[in-house]
């Protein structure tokens, strides 16, 4: 009898970002990145699981912005044209770094790891998705979705249907990707607040994830605190995160990834070496940015960051993937002695973090998880869906408002950098309720508009654009995609109002926020049973 359980949950999303007006654009070489050090990485790792017969059990929020930019055609023909750039620049710093031993073999370790990078996506003919859903199918994974435009749900709880399009047409677009409907939902940010769970069970699905306060705050005070899922009073089952497994990984001072051996993520050839010649590489070519052609780890010497050296890295994530799973069986056998049900310790990250922000991540998964799903692991790896089919009973308790972040609640995505937000979108949710209550039978031209107008609201509402203008990693860009989307809501609201709708205008801004094909623009429409 195995003491516990453990579920390890990854949550993977970028912002929409699709510039087809512009030949190349720096913000979308947010996905290319993550394409290359995380999903693909990630899948590698999966099918190397699947060959080995193991158990292994995960659980992949995949969100519908990236979901949809990872099937977008043109944005599958600009990562192919970044990767063949980035291994043109590999290449030329192998011959750059011939009389430099140690930079010789690194280049030539990138080389030669792009160029595999290059092939599975060849081999994959551009698409993950239907791969990930592949692995969903043969029981490995379990992929859940979120909302829509990943928005900050309890800030658009003064109106209801703002929250019901998001999460209704996140599952309209997770059936079209996957094929069945999704059971749980990654809330952005962990951002709950009681109410919630009405809309998440009108769209059908049965659980999701919160952080460690939103459980430990819960009324009553669950008996079993985040090492058990506790149900809501209307039946969804709520997963808190475990606190102790976050810290390890997470925390600035003990987390895994600020060890002295792992590759650096800031030093860049990017920004080291002659603008002119690394140009032609660069994501945009005016300005220098990363190329993930990094030669230095994280650790300083006398004279500067020391040389990356990846079996000292590797060494490094086997080390910290053996200390993770020690300390996780001693949690969980700790945890065993003290509760009646089997505990249950949830583990979940930002997927970006394993690849992307720590290169040697996915190594630090493979390790660990093979090391679960040994003879001698005194637990089993799980999902939500299979802990509740085990454990269906559990404690009927509300949970408190909370998210993870700064604070443990929302002020990371309200405050005075970009309060500003909020006024704008409350007229616009506004106009789009009237707008779905005043068209139940729109002609042709008038539904596209419809249509149109629910992308450009549900784009203005993503958290991601708040969160860039409070930490200041590209404030302008993001204040300029709010400012956008709004405009474009309400030259549409206008047009629909008015009806003089202008196709070609409507013709151009299709074909940039071109996501969610099929979306239903009645779900904003007033839904008395809904909000009673």
């Amino acid at each position: 009898m195995k003491q516990g359980y453990l579920s390890l949950v990854l949550h993977a999303h970028l912002p929409f970002v699709r510039h087809p007006e512009h030949e190349k654009f720096l913000e979308e070489n947010w996905l290319f990145e993550a394409i290359t050090e995380t999903y693909l990485p990630l899948l590698r790792i999966l099918a190397g699981w699947q060959r080995d017969n193991l158990r292994a059990r995960l659980t992949l929020s995949l969100t519908p912005t990236l979901c949809s930019m990872l099937e977008d055609p043109l944005l599958q023909k600009r990562y192919t044209r970044h990767l063949d750039e980035i291994i043109e620049l590999a290449e030329k710093e192998i011959h750059r770094t011939s009389f430099q031993k140690e930079y010789h073999e690194l280049a030539s370790f990138y080389f030669d790891r792009l160029v595999g990078i290059r092939n599975d996506y060849h081999r994959l003919h551009g698409r993950l998705i239907p791969v990930f859903a592949e692995f969903q199918e043969a029981g490995m994974v379990e992929i859940i979705t979120s909302a829509a435009t990943h928005a900050l749900l309890p800030l658009l709880l003064s109106h209801p249907t703002s929250i019901r399009a998001q999460i209704l047409v996140a599952r309209d677009h997770y059936q079209s990707c996957f094929g069945r409907a999704p059971r749980g939902i990654w809330l952005p940010e962990c951002a709950y607040t009681p109410g919630l769970e009405n809309f998440l069970r009108e769209a059908g699905l049965e659980w999701f994830f919160i952080d460690s306060h939103g459980i430990l705050n819960a009324t009553p005070r669950p008996r079993y605190a985040i090492f058990a899922p506790v149900l809501t009073p209307n039946g969804l089952a709520v997963f808190g995160r475990d606190l102790e497994s976050a810290r390890q990984v997470w925390s600035r001072d003990e987390g895994y990834p600020g060890d002295a051996r792992y590759r650096d993520f800031y030093r860049d050839i990017g920004f080291d070496l002659d603008f002119d010649y690394v140009r032609p590489h660069l994501p945009a070519g005016d300005s220098r940015g990363f190329t993930g052609i990094k030669f230095h780890r994280v650790s300083a010497g006398k004279t500067g960051k020391e040389l990356y050296d990846r079996k000292d890295a590797l060494q490094a994530a086997s080390e910290h993937a053996s200390h993770f799973f020690s300390a996780r069986t001693e949690q969980i056998g700790q945890l065993s002695g003290i509760l009646d049900p089997a505990p249950l310790v949830v583990c979940p990250y930002d997927a970006e973090l394993f690849g992307h922000w720590w290169y040697e991540g996915p190594d630090f998964l493979d390790v660990f998880v093979r090391k679960a799903c040994g003879p001698q692991s005194a637990f089993d790896l799980t999902t939500a869906h299979e802990y509740l089919v085990r454990f269906p009973r559990n404690q009927v308790c509300l949970p408190s408002a909370s998210s993870w972040g700064e604070g443990g609640y929302w002020r990371v995505w309200l405050n005075e950098k970009n309060q500003w937000i909020l006024p704008h979108l409350t007229v616009a949710q506004e106009r789009m309720v009237s707008l779905a209550n005043s068209n139940p039978d729109p002609d042709p031209l008038t539904a596209r508009a419809l249509r149109q107008a629910g992308r450009e609201l549900l784009l203005a509402q993503s958290s991601d654009w708040p969160f860039i203008i409070r930490t200041g990693t590209s404030p302008a860009y993001a204040e300029r995609r709010v400012k956008e989307h709004l405009l474009r809501f309400a030259a549409l609201f206008e047009s629909i109002s008015s009806h003089r709708i202008d196709s070609h205008f409507l013709e151009g801004i299709e074909q940039k926020d071109n996501l969610f094909p099929d979306l239903d623009y009645r779900y904003w429409a007033d839904n008395t049973a809904l909000l009673r």
